[in-house]
């Protein structure tokens, strides 16, 4: 979901759609609305369905018009869609007349906040509604004792706060609300001055200023301190009554509580200033806090240091546990570094799984050194979610002030360059940023564009497939093929696999590139078998977002059926990361692969959370081996433990098992002596092109 802030208009919000903003809302105890560009109301919570007299499924069927009376509905909507064109938070109603419609056609003064919002990538609107009827009866009895003077029977049943008070602020007389707001019976008010409940100053009525200015009605808000000491936010109005009616200078100070008020107003701002899912800082609020650091930058030799977190591999944790457990492992994450962070450093989520850490003056060298160590021991600790213990590891970029940058927006940049840039050296370290990224950054932002062409023009013959041999062991005969990627751009030359396939994963073209593959495989692979005259089997790689829906088995079917090839021919392999758990969407697909026929192979099996017990869940007929533990085999009479593990209890399982990597003979011999089914890697061949396969096979038949 896009939660970008575009602009200073609509407020970040890192939610799934509006599940987690009626969670926010639901529990605001004013009257709250939440509506699309539209104006259609699409959330309501309980205050607002008993302010207006509707259900909740009645006020869903309407639209922010239907609740204003008639004469005010058309000037409403070109007001709304003045607010679409330029969306920021502001108040309406304060200072003139705003009145809303109840189901029943009673109307209701009211005053309204409006927040803009942006939820699953589309503009909302977060309205706070407050009914004043209460406010403006108080106004209307201020207004009325200014000439009717003070008559103690008002006093008494004016359901607001009410003091009189003279030119100094000294209290002459208090009605039972104002007993109740502030704590005090009325015999221990009179005579104490308002410097004595006041919550926001000492002494600041004492000249008469502040009295002297409710000469004219007008409502702010004040803060009063209760007798126990508890601050008290009210809504206050200060009137000069008539001297002649009063016999000297007086004024009448009306006041309500209102903490209702101060707690929906916290609760929206909140919402659109944290994240969601974990409470930290989002990125407006992170970008703002910088921006008041930049005013005031130390001049003692120390520096502001940004540090972005980025966790390594989030998307595989997500698409094969599902994204409840990767909620849970981000929310973790976020409560280590909250615990982490000292009182003067600043932590936020901008998204996704990305965080960012602000240290506000710290020394270059040691001590930012010995911070950094501290802060990748403490989060990097492995983490129990949901019953698996997850490996965390993270890709770290850093940009400091003001050597990379005095302004918000381009110290974000820069640490987000450093840390695509520890990406892309293998991830699980820090970069910092270095002038030279920019270039690079620059160069991966068109290595993007450049793949996206190569794969709409496949007439520029940019692509290719490369076949790596697979042999039987006992035989010494080429049983099978796997299919390897190969980009060769017209613009930036030969690029490799692990750069162009990384981009494609980023850039959201893993699909399409994976299903090039398998077409163009299936169909040389049927053109390889009538030069060999013998049946070959072809294994493709698949990524996890290919395994989501059915698409990607619609492009297996036709591939086959267009090249000529039998299902069982074909073997799929897949990350490990895929069955560590039983997930539903994952589960049919495999089903439905093997009903077809297709083999399912688990690739680099040992390297990542499963282990052989996961096996038995899925429907598995092979496992290929991590080339790391085929290389750490140096000698036959060496003892390779995980090798002979895998094997032993892959064959137990009624699986074949293939080792990837075999560079040398002492290898091969080891692994022949350990029943190991299939090998492939250099001592037979690298991956080669098409037209090589011929002759690779045909010397490898006579070795």
């Amino acid at each position: 979901m896009d939660t970008r802030v575009q602009g200073t208009a609509p407020h970040d919000v890192g939610v799934r759609g509006y599940d987690q903003v009626r969670m926010v809302v639901d529990a605001v105890p004013g009257a709250i609305l939440v509506t699309d560009a539209s104006g259609r109301i699409v959330l309501a919570n309980p205050e607002a369905e008993r302010s207006f007299g509707y259900t909740h499924d009645e006020l869903l069927s309407l639209t922010v018009e239907n609740l204003l009376p008639e004469r005010f509905r058309l000037g409403h909507a070109d007001l709304r869609a003045a607010f679409a064109l330029a969306p920021s938070r502001r108040q309406m109603g304060t200072g003139r007349e705003l009145y809303a419609r109840r189901k029943d056609g009673s109307e209701l003064p009211v005053e309204i906040g409006l927040n803009p919002i942006v939820i699953d990538g589309e503009q909302h609107v977060i309205a706070s509604v407050i009914d004043i009827t209460e406010r403006l009866r108080a106004q209307r009895l201020a207004e009325d004792a200014r000439g009717d003077g003070i008559r103690r029977s008002v006093l008494d049943t004016i359901p607001v706060s009410t003091l009189v008070t003279d030119e100094r602020g000294r209290i002459l007389n208090a009605n039972p609300a104002a007993q109740v707001l502030l704590g005090y019976e009325r015999d221990e008010l009179v005579g104490m001055s308002l410097n004595d409940i006041d919550g926001v100053g000492r002494d600041i009525y004492d000249d008469g200023s502040l009295l002297a200015s409710g000469a004219e009605v007008e409502d702010y808000e004040w803060v009063y301190r209760h007798r126990s000491g508890e601050l008290v936010p009210v809504q206050q109005a200060i009137v000069r009554l008539d001297p002649a009616a009063t016999g000297g200078e007086a004024f009448l100070v009306v006041s309500y509580d209102i903490t209702h008020r101060i707690e929906t107003r916290e609760h929206v701002e909140h919402l659109a200033s944290h994240d969601a899912l974990t409470n930290l800082p989002n990125r407006s609020l992170l970008l703002r806090h910088l921006e008041t650091l930049l005013t005031d930058l130390p001049d003692d030799g120390r520096e502001l240091v940004l540090i972005l977190f980025d966790l390594d591999h989030f998307k595989r944790i997500n698409d094969s546990l599902g994204h409840h457990v990767g909620d849970e492992l981000l929310v973790a994450v976020a409560d280590r570094l909250r615990a982490w962070t000292r009182r003067d450093d600043f932590v936020a989520r901008l998204g996704g799984d990305e965080f960012v850490m602000v240290f506000r003056s710290v020394r270059l060298g040691e001590e930012l050194d010995a911070r950094l160590r501290e802060l990748m021991a403490d989060l990097l600790a492995p983490v129990v979610v949901d019953g698996y213990e997850l490996a965390v590891t993270g890709s770290v970029g850093g940009a400091r002030c003001p050597r990379d940058g005095v302004d918000a927006g381009e110290l974000l940049k820069h640490a987000d360059i450093a840390m695509y840039r520890a990406k892309a050296s293998g991830r699980n370290e820090l970069q910092w940023f270095e002038p030279h990224m920019m270039e690079e950054n620059r160069d991966r932002l068109a290595l993007s564009a450049a793949l996206r062409q190569a794969l709409d023009r496949p007439d520029l013959g940019e692509l290719s497939v490369a076949y790596q041999p697979q042999l039987d062991l006992r035989t010494g005969e080429m049983v099978g093929v796997e299919a390897l990627a190969r980009w060769r751009s017209t613009t930036m030359g030969q690029v490799p696999p692990d750069t162009f396939v990384a981009v494609a994963e980023d850039g959201g073209m893993i699909s399409r590139l994976g299903g090039w593959v398998l077409r163009t495989a299936c169909a040389d692979l049927a053109l390889m078998q009538d030069r060999l005259d013998r049946k070959l089997r072809l294994a493709v790689n698949v990524s996890p977002r290919q395994m989501r829906g059915t698409a990607w088995l619609e492009e297996i079917a036709e591939a086959l059926e267009h090249s000529g090839i039998a299902p069982e021919q074909l073997e799929v392999e897949i990350t490990e990361g895929m069955l560590i758990e039983d997930h539903v969407d994952t589960v049919a697909m495999l089903t439905a692969l093997r009903r077809l026929g297709v083999t399912i192979v688990v690739d680099d099996f040992g390297r990542g959370y499963s282990s052989l017990a996961y096996l038995t869940r899925f429907p598995i007929d092979k496992i290929k081996i991590d080339r790391s533990f085929v290389q750490a085999i140096t000698a036959v009479e060496e003892s390779a433990a995980i090798v002979d593990a895998i094997i032993v209890m892959a064959h137990a399982l009624g699986m074949s098992v293939v080792a990837e990597g075999v560079e040398t003979e002492v290898q091969e011999r080891y692994l022949r002596k350990r029943g190991c089914d299939e090998v492939q890697g250099y001592r037979y061949s690298p991956g080669v092109p098409l037209r090589a396969v011929v002759e690779v096979a045909k010397r490898l038949d006579q070795a």
